[in-house]
This record gives structure tokens, C-alpha cells and sequence, in this order.
């Protein structure tokens, strides 16, 4: 049982969902699940969305591959062809990945001409038949990721239809973006933000469905916020925060769990993603590749301007190394905080 501080005891039962970064196209790489790693041992990762299709015939140790320290990491699944999912799915359990989950939430043009993201929401069944097949083929846990409903849908009545449907299929979880994906007339960007946030249907969908692990996302920006759900709902999941602010990490294992972070501070974890650049710039990884996670590491700290504006300017040259990194710490002083900051519009 929770008490009022909102994080559990060593004796208490783990729920491996309590807290998750989201699944984010062209951000949540390897690299950057690793670096977020050194940030807290608690959190759930997960991988950005690879199709079946790819899985099936692509580059699988490219696609699938990852560091043993990323655990417990999840990856996602984009498609809609039972068959392909399970296939996948076992595929997926092969490498090592801790949960199988399936992207029924995602807008975009190219994924919805696919036959998968959000626009499966309209098709429930189809998702269910998907989960069943994945269920059938792997051991670890099948999640699903959808949103609270689609274009014109009554959120009420189509997401516990939805929720109900993948539930009876075998879904171990559910992870709800509180906000529709409108199908027509946003863009992918704009259905990030535009369509309102209703917290209060997720909330609701775990009072009908309460023997369901049911995890919160969208629009969560600190901590603080998580804490507030975690009263109604079983999981959140940070996305954009996470990413853009990674320095808000370092709390989720005290804040969240009652533990001490893996390291005492951002400066001390970037000093521990050293070792791992050096071994990954020996196998031909460009530094930028990695360094491109780290433009938010630090927040109102003297020398955080100079930090970022040192690693865009050279960690682009092609033979960058961990020096580079190196002499960016050396710009910074979190003892010194600033008197004031602006927010940072960050280019990935």
C-alpha cells in the first residue's frame, strides 16, 4: 500500500510500471535509453516503434540491439497482421526485451497508411487479435499504447470498448495518452498538443477496469505531477519531459521509490557515459550520435549554455571523441546556480 509520500517501501510489491519513459520516434535510440539509464535504476524504458516488417526482414541486431545495462527495457511494436506480432513479438522476447509493447496511440501520416498507431483504435478487434497472437508467442509481459479515442469517438464510451476488448485478448497493461489523436485535419506535431488533455477519463478508466495495471501519459511535466496520478492510476509515463529535461531523472528513483539515485548528480553521470562512448566511437558510432541526448542535461547551472554550445560545435566533427565531453563538463558548475534562465528550445 502507498502512503501519503507517494513511494514505496523495499518491502513492498515492485509494479515495474509505476514509473516509464515513453517510446519517442528518433529520440529514445540506444544511446539515449542508455544515458537515461545512468539517470535512475527504477525507471522502464523503452525502445521508439519498429515495425514488424522491419523486424521481420531487416537488420535485426541494428533495429534490436542494446546495452544489458538499458534493463528493464521494453520495446514497440508498430502493425496490425496477428501473425506478423506474434512472430515479432517472439523475435523481440529472443533479444531479451523485458515487455512486448504494441503502438496503438501514434498519429502520423506514414504509420496510420500502415495499418497501425491510433488509427487501430477504431478497430479493436484487430488489436486484440494482435495482443492474442503476442500472448501466444512470448512469456514477458504485452502491453498496449493507445490514446482515449480518435477523431470524432466518444471518449467514454470507445476507450473502455477498446480497454475491454485488448483486457480479454491478454494485455497485461495499458498505457493511455490522455488526449485524442485527431486523424484528420492535425498534423502528427499538432496532435502532440492541440487536442485537450482529459486526465480525468484515464483516471476513470482504472475505477472500471481496477485489476488492470493502467499507466498515465501526455503532457507530464515533472515529478510532481507524476506523484498527484499515482493516487488514481498505477503507472505515468514521461515523454517530452524526460527527454528534454533528462536532469529531472535523477529524482525519479528518491522521489518515486525511496532509493538514492544511481548517481549523485548530472556531472557524475556523464562522467559514468564516458566509458560507454569510448567503446561505442571504437565501433565507429559518431560522437553526435550520443552527445545529441545530452543538450538539456543541465538546468539553471553556471556554464549550462556553454555546456550545450560546446558539445553542437564539436561534437559533429568526425573525429570526436570523449574528449569533447570532457571539456564540456569542464564549463560547468552546479554549485553555481544562475540568478535566472529561459527555457531552452532544444533541435534533435
Amino acid at each position: 500500500m502507498l502512503g501519503n509520500t507517494g513511494k514505496i517501501g523495499k518491502n513492498q510489491s515492485f509494479n515495474p510500471w509505476r514509473f516509464t519513459t515513453a517510446p519517442m520516434m528518433d529520440w529514445t535510440d540506444r544511446h539515449c535509453r542508455f544515458f537515461h539509464r545512468l539517470l535512475s535504476r527504477r525507471a522502464r524504458l523503452y525502445t521508439e516503434m519498429v515495425t514488424t516488417g522491419a523486424v521481420l526482414h531487416g537488420d535485426r541486431a541494428r533495429l534490436l540491439g542494446y546495452d544489458a545495462a538499458e534493463h528493464p527495457v521494453a520495446l514497440q511494436l508498430g502493425g496490425s497482421n496477428a501473425a506478423e506480432l506474434g512472430q515479432a513479438a517472439r523475435v523481440g522476447e529472443d533479444f531479451g526485451y523485458d515487455e512486448i509493447n504494441l503502438n496503438a496511440g501514434c498519429p502520423s501520416d506514414r504509420v496510420r497508411e500502415g495499418r497501425f498507431g491510433a488509427c487501430l483504435m477504431a478497430d479493436p478487434n484487430v488489436v486484440a487479435e494482435g495482443v492474442a497472437a503476442m500472448k501466444q508467442a512470448v512469456g514477458v509481459p504485452v502491453t498496449v499504447k493507445c490514446r482515449i479515442g480518435i477523431d470524432d469517438q466518444d471518449a467514454e464510451e470507445t476507450l473502455d470498448a477498446f480497454a475491454h476488448a485488448v483486457v480479454a485478448a491478454g494485455a497485461d497493461a495499458l498505457i493511455v495518452h490522455a488526449r485524442k489523436a485527431w486523424l484528420e485535419g492535425l498534423s502528427p506535431r499538432e496532435n502532440r498538443d492541440v487536442p485537450p488533455l482529459d486526465y480525468g477519463r484515464v483516471h476513470r478508466l482504472k475505477q472500471r477496469f481496477p485489476g488492470v495495471p493502467i499507466i498515465i501519459n501526455g503532457g507530464i511535466g515533472d515529478l510532481s505531477q507524476a506523484r498527484g496520478h499515482l493516487d488514481h492510476v498505477d503507472g505515468v509515463m514521461l515523454g517530452r519531459a524526460a527527454y528534454q529535461e533528462p536532469w529531472r531523472l535523477l529524482g525519479v528513483d528518491s522521489d518515486l521509490f525511496g532509493e538514492a539515485a544511481p548517481h549523485a548528480s548530472m556531472k557524475a553521470a556523464l562522467i559514468a557515459l564516458i566509458p560507454y562512448i569510448e567503446r561505442e566511437r571504437a565501433r565507429g558510432t559518431r560522437l553526435s550520435a550520443m552527445t545529441r541526448h545530452l543538450m538539456g542535461a543541465f538546468h539553471a547551472v553556471r556554464g549550462a549554455r556553454a555546456f550545450r554550445c560546446h558539445l553542437s560545435e564539436r561534437a559533429i566533427e568526425a573525429d570526436a571523441d570523449a574528449r569533447v565531453l570532457r571539456d564540456a563538463l569542464a564549463l560547468v558548475d552546479e554549485d553555481a546556480p544562475v540568478a535566472a534562465t529561459t527555457p531552452v528550445a532544444l533541435a534533435v
